[in-house]
């Protein structure tokens, strides 16, 4: 190219880039933020980034260090990656030459932290821009990495292979599609499977990182490679690095789903080598290992394949549940820390994330941290995405070491004893009975801490086995509710919770008194603990408890309760939200006996005052409001005096998210708000209209400030599926409980509803939260049809056909089916006329649709619309006549007390809409087969 960048552009750039990263003057950094915000806007931007990240050393007349430069570079990368993954296509074609030229050169770079970073912009202008617009690209990766010119360095063959697997990850369905006959997958996957043999560790391993990104998608290039992938892992299994074993370990585990019957013959290899694994000294690779256990006991044919080796695996993973001595230097002895201020990254959901502090030492990086920490640090808030290989979070303190706070050896060991326990039953408590004999009752805490784990993690598979123990083994892990180490105390809360079900389902009252009475009384005094961690613990045990027991509860709801009113005045942030949960599942399962005054009394101030305290941008909202959503369920109509201010705060909460929803979309620069926000005002509306008396909830949407059905209309188009699939279903309970007030909307929201129900927007999607919306919007039309009636006309045939493509699709899972046939059959109850002509098209899918529909009242009036269709062209039905007699004799409900149903029963009866033969037919299939009604 022609281009030549302008010397003094270029030394202000990479000033402004190198200043952007001072943790020392504020003013400075700002200032430099600014001008590289106004930069963007040059249309040479790009190329002078690219220039600047490719350059192993700054040109002449810029004055910086080693250290300094490679900060420039770094920042120049992770600005060039954001400008292509947000304005990709804005970039001029000659900047995107230019772009495509500096990634190899950053590719080859000597610094891991600049292969790093051009690995991500590739795999960005990949996803953006296509792999069939950079067709030269993979073919010089493979050479670099195949080393086919014998002059490539290792490091360039490192950060080529590192590249590729960045490319797998984030273009994995590209690769497998096919194009002008090929599919890429078909040449790309022979060549990882020959880079496993590179000499250089860091090739062998992510070229198993590349093939592990396809091995479970069961593609015809994996199918077709297995076999020489197996020989290559089976080589591979003694490789002396751990990352390359690692790997090994994980495509084993992927195997598992998509080749089965390839591992089964090695079987017993593959236990004892995983055994050795889980058994070293590398926890990230013994957790690995761990994870083929899970693999295989879920496995509906290969997990009785290690029934011969039970008695091998399990003392293994015995021993990998116990702390570490390093989990066990942070675990041990932790202090009372209930008056202790939770902190911000404590409360936050956890998300995991990697350590990437090691990269610091990269080659030719200062390892000053004193020095340079702050600009990492700055460089990591720079980027939006961050991807593997750039600087993250240098925080230490940032919970990641708690053993308590990610996925560990121990937990992965335990889940799996869980699965054998659930495969194998008996022989698995067996197994572990000397070990709980020896170490439930061990001196030293951790043992002690483990075999409790053990017994929980064994109680859903065993319950048979240990059920004679726990007469025993109740008392005293109750009193195990009182050891000195709060890690125990913790668990031991857990274990308890899983035997819940075995307390519950006690009928005798005296072991009631002694055994469920008990457990409960220790858990909830354990909700106030001295220890946060066993508070959690404790509330946790309890919901699972409340699901255990269900209405059994109703005797102790007053006691409950109380304490947790205690728990709302005490809990720190973060426990809250488990104890949301508590008080949730507890109204889910006692419903209107939270109403009595004497329980609502106590309940309503303290969910009031948190409610008071909690701000609208507060995550702290979701759990609150769904909390509050089951609440207002079970507290019915007594929920009145409350619901106004709750009401008009969640349609504030739904405005205040849509605008910003409006202004993002117009403003990259804006965030876009966190949908869950909208998700949960939405579901706590619905319960609110659905709890109160209709005239109520009626007056409570009047009063409505902003317009309610308009905010409903823009939820309805929200383009996440979550949004919408609470925004139907809100409109569905809006067309039972306050269709007054939503009629005049109609004609602006049914032409929404209409849309959302062609199959073409979702077909194609490879997640299924989108069958949801439409199961929701199925439902909505079909009440809004039975309100609407006669008006309902105009949007008949256009919801005809929509409804008779969902019925006559096999890939429509099985409930959607049934509520589109429901809608349709409503349509039907008083626009028959319009859906007549249609007839032949819709009647036999519909009737095998609401074949294995339980009986209800909506079934009753889509059935009743059908039969009244089916009287306005009679002749049309003939094909299935027989199988509408049989569901007519079939339809047993007994209980007719709503007139929908004893209208049913009348049409079923009215034999005069036949033609005579017809209805000779139908009285003799009658005495035959009885109506039941």
């Amino acid at each position: 190219m022609d281009w030549q960048p302008n010397q003094e552009s270029l030394k202000t750039l990479s000033a402004c880039l190198k200043d952007s990263l001072s943790g020392w003057d504020k003013a400075v950094q700002k200032q430099a933020e600014t001008m590289l915000a106004q930069a963007k806007s040059s249309p040479d931007i790009n190329n002078y980034l690219a220039l600047i990240f490719s350059s192993p050393a700054p040109s002449a007349g810029l004055d910086f260090s080693a250290n300094d430069w490679h900060l420039v570079r770094s920042a120049a990368g992770i600005m060039l990656k954001n400008n292509v993954k947000q304005h990709f296509k804005e970039i001029p074609a000659p900047s995107l030459v230019l772009i495509k030229m500096a990634i190899p050169l950053g590719i080859r770079d000597p610094n891991s932290q600049i292969r790093n970073y051009a690995g991500n912009i590739a795999t960005e202008l990949i996803r953006r821009g296509g792999l069939y617009n950079w067709q030269e690209f993979l073919p010089e990766l493979l050479a670099m990495i195949g080393n086919e010119s014998g002059q490539v360095s290792n490091e360039a063959q490192e950060g080529a292979m590192a590249t590729m697997a960045k490319i797998c990850e984030d273009n994995t369905k590209l690769l497998e599609t096919q194009h002008n006959g090929e599919r890429p997958l078909n040449f790309l996957l022979p060549k990882f499977i020959a880079a496993t043999q590179s000499p250089l560790p860091k090739v062998r391993a992510q070229a198993l990182t590349a093939i592990n990104v396809f091995t479970p998608r069961k593609s015809q290039a994996m199918l077709n490679s297995v076999d020489s992938l197996l020989q290559h892992l089976f080589h591979l299994s003694e490789d002396l690095v751990p990352d390359v074993r690692r790997q090994v370990c994980r495509a084993f585990v992927r195997l598992v789903e998509t080749r089965p019957d390839k591992l089964l013959p090695h079987i017993s290899g593959l236990v004892d080598y995983i055994i050795s694994q889980q058994k070293g000294d590398d926890e990230e690779l013994a957790t690995e290992a761990a994870e083929f256990w899970l693999s295989v006991g879920e496995h509906e044919n290969l997990w009785q394949a290690l029934q011969p080796y039970v008695e091998k695996i399990i003392p293994v993973l015995l021993q990998c549940m116990v702390y570490s001595p390093e989990d066990i230097a942070v675990l041990g002895g932790a202090s009372d820390d209930e008056e202790e201020e939770d902190r911000e990254e404590d409360i936050k959901p956890q998300f995991a994330k990697k350590k990437l502090t090691r990269n610091l030492n990269a080659a030719g990086a200062s390892t000053d941290a004193n020095e340079n920490g702050n600009a990492y640090e700055k460089l990591a808030s720079m980027d939006e995405g961050l991807e593997e290989g750039e600087i993250d979070d240098l925080d230490e303190d940032d919970g990641d070491d708690n053993p308590d706070e990610k996925w560990t050896l121990r937990k992965c060991s335990a889940a799996a004893l869980d699965v054998f326990a659930r495969d194998f039953g008996g022989p698995v408590f067996t197994s572990i009975l000397p070990y709980l004999q020896t170490n439930l009752k061990h001196q030293d805490w951790p043992y002690r801490e483990a075999a409790v784990l053990a017994l929980g993690a064994v109680a859903d598979g065993c319950m048979d086995v240990v059920t004679p123990h726990l007469p025993e083994l109740i008392p005293y892990l109750i009193s195990l509710l009182e050891d000195q180490e709060p890690v125990v105390r913790q668990i031991t809360c857990w274990t308890l919770g899983r035997y819940s079900s075995w307390a519950a389902s006690l009928e005798d009252p005296a072991q009631k008194n002694t055994y469920f009475m008990p457990l409960m009384d220790g858990i909830l005094r354990k909700m106030l603990d001295k220890n946060k961690k066993v508070q959690e613990a404790g509330a946790s045990a309890m919901a699972n408890l409340e699901e255990k027991s269900g209405k059994q509860l109703e005797q102790f709801i007053e006691p409950i309760v109380q304490q947790y009113v205690r728990c709302f005045g005490k809990y720190k942030d973060r426990n809250m939200w488990i104890l949301y949960d508590c008080v949730q599942t507890l109204a889910e399962h006692v419903g209107p006996v939270l109403a009595r005054p004497q329980i609502c009394n106590q309940l309503m101030p303290a969910l009031i005052d948190r409610w008071q305290k909690v701000g609208d941008q507060s995550r702290e909202l979701f759990p609150l409001l769904e909390c509050l959503s089951y609440v207002a369920m079970a507290l019915g109509d007594a929920f009145a005096p409350f619901a106004e201010p709750i009401f008009a705060r969640c349609v504030n909460i739904i405005h205040q998210n849509l605008e910003q929803v409006l202004a993002a979309t117009s403003n990259p620069n804006f965030d876009q708000p966190d949908k869950d926000f909208l998700v949960t005002s939405l579901d706590l509306l619905s319960a609110i209209i659905q709890a109160l008396d209709d005239e109520k909830a009626a007056k409570l949407v009047n009063n409505s400030q902003p317009a309610f059905f308009e905010l409903l209309s823009f939820c309805m188009e929200d383009p996440t599926d979550e949004v919408q699939q609470s925004a139907y279903a809100l409109l569905g309970d809006c067309a039972k409980y306050v269709f007054g007030q939503l009629k005049q909307f109609l004609p602006s929201i049914l032409p929404i509803l209409v849309r959302r129900l062609d199959l073409d927007n979702i077909l194609d999607e490879e997640i299924d939260s989108g069958f949801s919306v439409v199961n929701n919007a199925c439902w909505s039309a079909g009440e809004i049809a039975v309100q609407y009636r006669k008006e309902m006309a105009p949007y008949v045939p256009e919801l005809l056909q929509r409804c008779v493509e969902i019925i006559t699709n096999p890939r429509v899972p099985k409930g959607v089916n049934e509520n589109a046939a429901i809608a349709l059959g409503r349509l039907g109850l008083d626009n028959y006329e319009l859906l007549a002509p249609h007839l032949p098209s819709f009647a036999e899918d519909f009737l095998n649709s609401m074949d294995e529909v339980d009986p209800s009242e909506e079934k009753a009036t889509a059935f009743k619309g059908f039969s009244m269709v089916v009287s306005q062209n009679p002749q049309s039905i003939e094909p299935v006549l027989m199988h509408f007699f049989v569901a007519i004799a079939r339809y047993e409900d007994l209980k007719l007390q709503t007139p929908a149903k004893a209208g049913l029963h009348g049409v079923f009866q009215n034999v005069r809409f036949f033609p005579l033969a017809l209805a000779t037919v139908i009285v003799l299939f009658m005495l035959i087969f009885p109506v039941r009604c």
